[in-house]
């Protein structure tokens, strides 16, 4: 395969965009496994297939119109992952023995939800770059 014709940003939103894929199936693990005890839960469920899908349509076809929406949708992401956060790292807290190392260990994983965000950054700044 002959990749001399790609262009790095197109490489960098290819590689969100599968990033996207495999974060979402392990959000929707995740949040399966709890249940969706809060609707909050469902948000990046649906939003990282469609991250994927927009990120993938704009890799094989640079239109316009989906430069803007994956440019959105990224704006999204940082902001639904950084309200993650604060849902996870609260949960954390809720738990017998507050912010104890062990309930970091076994609650919700923190970091989970900021390598969502950093995605999304990632995403933004190569958006910000073209």
């Amino acid at each position: 395969m002959h990749w001399g014709g790609w262009p790095l940003e197109r490489m960098m939103i290819l590689f969100i965009s599968l990033a996207f894929l495999m974060i979402g199936i392990q959000v929707t693990l995740f949040h399966y496994r709890q249940n969706f005890h809060h609707k909050a839960m469902w948000i990046p469920v649906i939003a990282a297939p469609l991250f994927f899908l927009v990120g993938m349509g704009l890799t094989f076809y640079n239109e316009k119109w989906l430069s803007s929406l994956f440019f959105w949708l990224m704006w999204l992401g940082l902001v639904d992952g950084l309200i993650g956060f604060y849902y996870h790292f609260r949960g954390v807290g809720v738990r017998v023995g507050g912010w104890a190392l062990r309930n970091f260990l076994i609650g919700p994983p923190i970091i989970l939800p900021l390598m969502f965000t950093a995605l999304s950054g990632l995403g933004l700044i190569i958006m910000y770059w073209r």
